[in-house]
């Protein structure tokens, strides 16, 4: 079998940007090269870089960092100019930092992110269980792989996506939504400790019967080297993922720097990148964008973080902090 090498939906995305008298590099760096997000930046990257060369007959080169979410913004905040973050959390803890500062569109924001992506199911071809919707899940005999969401950005968005269609359902309460959720969880056969572990268990180990994962990552493996042996579940109702961008106040400091910060993040709403956010998988903001790709994205109900759980934060502290519902849950499992 083809060697499924992870695809990480990326939680940190930097872009390190410096002026010479006549040509702007934005420098970044990668500490490995595992998401698809890594494949969308380099077409952006190449593509602003035609559109500045155009606009200011200067030429910028574009290079790319990433890290799981947080851990590297100390290190990296010296010349970091534009950041792009998977969990919108990481954006509040950015801004208590002074030299964050976020571009004057995002206050009040519209749109958190020029794309989006959801949660959905990635079955084995033929979908041998019958899986629909979230509530086949818990159905006895359904095998699911899903990271940890302790230790796991990407399978917080698994778990409360699953928390919001429970508690979306006629008569669901918060305590509908908790009993649905233990018995998904029950059904998990490997909680892996991150996706990377998830995809290979699912993918190349021929465990379980349903993969949890983002939208994007799903197409990917439907039209990579063994996609013929999986298929694309969409639930009729997931969560919106929104990755979220934000630029540097010490931008400002280096002549010419802001600009350039600043016209990168313009470009992601153009016509032209969503057409590549499109191209990659993910959904573009821009309607006429959406339509193009509508076959490929089917429709469903999408909530959101801040209307179900009341933001980031507050779904940090009840569900995935020590002693939290996560934890409660576990606990129940781990006695039966």
């Amino acid at each position: 079998m083809h060697s499924y090498r992870s695809r990480l939906v990326f939680a940190v995305f930097v872009i390190l940007l410096s002026l010479g008298a006549a040509a702007a590099a934005l420098h970044i760096s990668y500490s490995n090269h595992p998401d698809p997000a890594w494949e969308m930046y380099e077409d952006f990257n190449k593509a602003f870089a035609r559109h500045w060369k155009a606009r200011s007959g200067i030429d910028v080169t574009v290079k790319q960092a990433q890290s799981k979410s947080g851990v590297p913004i100390h290190a990296a905040i010296d010349g970091l100019d534009v950041v792009t973050l998977a969990l919108f959390y990481d954006r509040n803890a950015l801004k208590e930092n002074s030299r964050f500062a976020l571009p004057d569109w995002q206050e009040p924001i519209p749109q958190n992110s020029p794309y989006t992506s959801t949660v959905v199911f990635l079955v084995r071809k033929g979908n041998p269980k019958k899986v629909r919707d979230w509530h086949d899940l818990a159905r006895p005999g359904v095998e699911l792989i899903t990271p940890n969401p302790k230790t796991s950005d990407n399978a917080r968005w698994n778990y409360l996506a699953a928390w919001g269609y429970a508690l979306n359902q006629p008569g669901g309460s918060q305590a509908s939504a908790l009993e649905f959720v233990k018995k998904l969880f029950a059904n998990v056969k490997v909680l892996d400790s991150e996706t990377r572990s998830a995809m290979t268990t699912f993918i190349e180990r021929g465990i379980g019967d349903v993969l949890l994962t983002w939208e994007n990552e799903a197409h990917l493996v439907v039209r990579g080297p063994d996609g013929d042996k999986f298929e694309i579940v969409t639930p009729s109702l997931s969560i919106l993922a929104e990755p979220t961008v934000s630029v540097v106040d010490n931008a400002t400091d280096q002549g010419g720097a802001s600009e350039v910060a600043n016209a990168y993040l313009d470009y992601l709403y153009t016509t032209k990148a969503q057409d590549i956010a499109g191209k990659h998988y993910y959904r573009p903001r821009d309607e006429k964008i959406a339509v193009k790709y509508a076959m490929q994205f089917p429709p469903l109900d999408l909530f959101t973080i801040d209307g179900v759980f009341g933001g980031w934060k507050e779904a940090r502290k009840v569900h995935f902090s020590n002693g939290g519902v996560f934890d409660q849950i576990q606990a129940q499992l781990v006695l039966k």
